[in-house]
Parts: structure tokens; C-alpha cells; sequence
């Protein structure tokens, strides 16, 4: 492994393998290098995916998916919390196929598959000072999202809504619904396991340009919205955070990803659209929140996503 272009250091990464349940890093590699011919990685990235992705994230991901399938009876819940733009909807269908391959099922949702249906978004986003069509907490069914958590780990009968973005024109809305039995499920969202600040919110903070009056109290709104998704984080079993080094970072990753959408889907978040989004999710939570995620796992990221640390929290 040590030939592998990876950036991160190999003894914190060591001991989350360890702790995912091999006795060796080397039986590890074994395992999935035996395997990789089989795991159809170029079908999945459309441009050459990084080594230290692959071996960083995707394969450990992928074993602890494995590992609960093979160790636990109880159905289990692993979150991931990645900023819009980092790769985790890609990293999601490399791993609900590759996990039929090892003869197991892993279903990957998002949050935003939750999203209000659209005349239930124009009441919640009415007047936020953003002026977007969604994204922010309070943006989402969260009845809707733990009735169906709850009934998977019950009956493991999966039935949830499907959100597709390029809809109405970029504005989004539900285009169907997934019914399935998987064996383990993965769910991720940009503000996955963010909980609300238990002091007062300072009216000055490292955003650029500075908040605006309305967009400080709105944010008192989202603080409030906040503890209601605490009850869905209580029911995830393990956080996967995916840590950019900079906030800002997002910034470029998300305008690449509208882009392909566009090129892909001929409908996207453009200009003043695009502009008004990456000021929500810049402004509408305070960026030491992100801080204050308490993950299983942290895998911190560079401007060009390349992965500088994986470790156990």
C-alpha cells in the first residue's frame, strides 16, 4: 500500500482498519486488491478517481458496510456528512453496486430525497433571505424521513421518496418512490449529524461579505428547525465526515457540479441561482457547527479532494 499515491498518513489510517475489524492494514489490501478487477471503479468516476479516494474512502466505507452486514443481526445506519459538491452521491452508487457483488444489499439515500413535496417547500422557504427553492433545515419531510428509517429497521422494507434536482427547471422536485429490502442503509447530507448551538449566536462571523441583518435572523429560524432533525441523527449508527480543510472549498466543487449537471441534464443552478444556493449554504449555519459534528470517522480533504487524513475521531 505504501507504493499508492495517497496523501494521508498510514498509522491513523492503520487503526480505523484495525478497528473496522482486520488484524493486518496488508490482510486488508489483500482482500480488496484480490477484488478490484471485479469492482468496475472506471464505470462509476467518469475521469480518473484518485488513488487515496479509492483506497482512502471507497474501500473503507465498503468494508464497514461489509463488516456490519456479517457481524450484527440488527439492521444498521451509517451516515455521511460531506459539504455539496464532494463526491459522496457518486461514492453512494459505486457502493450499492459493488455490495451486490459481495453478495449483500446496501441501499443510499439522501436527505434531500426528503425534501418537501413543492406546494409544502413554497411555504417553508417563503421569505428566507437567500431567495432559494431549498436546501436548508427545515426544507425536509422529517416526519416523513424517520416514520421510513424506522420502519426499515423494523420490517427492512425500504420505501422513500426519490428528489431529482434538474426538475421544474432546476428548482427540483419528487420524481418517484424507492421500494427495496436492503440489508444495511447508508444516508448522507450536506448538514448530516449538525446539531443546533447551545449559546447564542454572535452577529459578526467569518463570512464573506458579513451577514446581513435579515439573514441573522433568519438564521435563529434554522437553529430551531435544527433540533427536529436530532431525532434522525439518534438513529444513525456511525457518522462518516468528510471534512473539507476550508469551508470555501465547497464553493468551487459545487459550481463544478452544477455544471456537469447542466451538461448532463440541460437544467441546472445558474448564475444568480447558483450564487444565491452557495450563499445559503455558506451563511444559513454557522460554519463552527461543522466543527462540532462528533463523527465516527473523519476524513479531512483538500482543495483538490485529495485526502490528507483518515482516522478514527
Amino acid at each position: 500500500m505504501k507504493d499508492l499515491d495517497i496523501y494521508f498518513p498510514l498509522d491513523k489510517f492503520e487503526e480505523l482498519i484495525k478497528h473496522i475489524g482486520w488484524d493486518q492494514i496488508d490482510e486488508w489490501f489483500k482482500f480488496w486488491n484480490d477484488k478490484k478487477d471485479m469492482l468496475l471503479l472506471d464505470d462509476f468516476w467518469e475521469h480518473n478517481v484518485n488513488e487515496d479516494w479509492i483506497w482512502g474512502l471507497a474501500f473503507p466505507l465498503l468494508s464497514q458496510a461489509y463488516k456490519f452486514h456479517n457481524n450484527f443481526s440488527e439492521k444498521k445506519i451509517i451516515g455521511i456528512s460531506a459539504l455539496p459538491g464532494t463526491g459522496k452521491t457518486t461514492l453512494g452508487r459505486w457502493i450499492e453496486s459493488m455490495s451486490l457483488k459481495l453478495n449483500f444489499k446496501v441501499a443510499v439515500i439522501s436527505i434531500d430525497d426528503f425534501y418537501l413535496p413543492s406546494q409544502e417547500m413554497a411555504l417553508a422557504i417563503n421569505n428566507n433571505p437567500w431567495n432559494v427553492s431549498r436546501g436548508f433545515p427545515g426544507t425536509h419531510s422529517i416526519d416523513l424521513m424517520k416514520n421510513k428509517l424506522l420502519k426499515w429497521k423494523t420490517d427492512g422494507e425500504l420505501i422513500v421518496p426519490v428528489f431529482d434536482k434538474s426538475l421544474r427547471d432546476g428548482l427540483g422536485d419528487r420524481s418517484n418512490w424507492r421500494n427495496e429490502t436492503p440489508e444495511l442503509l447508508i444516508i448522507e447530507g450536506w448538514f448530516l449529524g449538525v446539531n443546533p448551538l447551545k449559546f447564542n449566536l454572535p452577529h459578526v462571523e467569518n463570512v464573506e461579505p458579513q451577514l446581513r441583518p435579515n439573514e441573522i435572523s433568519y438564521r435563529l429560524n434554522i437553529q430551531k428547525n435544527l433540533e427536529k432533525y436530532k431525532d434522525i441523527w439518534s438513529l444513525i449508527d456511525q457518522i462518516w465526515h468528510l471534512k473539507p480543510m476550508k469551508f470555501e472549498y465547497m464553493n468551487l466543487w459545487k459550481s463544478n457540479q452544477e455544471k456537469q449537471m447542466l451538461n448532463k441534464k440541460g437544467s441546472a443552478l445558474q448564475d444568480v441561482r447558483l450564487d444565491n444556493f452557495l450563499r445559503m449554504l455558506n451563511a444559513s449555519i454557522p460554519q463552527r457547527s461543522f466543527d462540532n459534528i462528533n463523527p465516527d470517522v473523519q476524513i479531512l480533504i483538500d482543495q483538490d479532494r485529495r485526502l490528507r487524513n483518515v482516522s478514527l475521531n
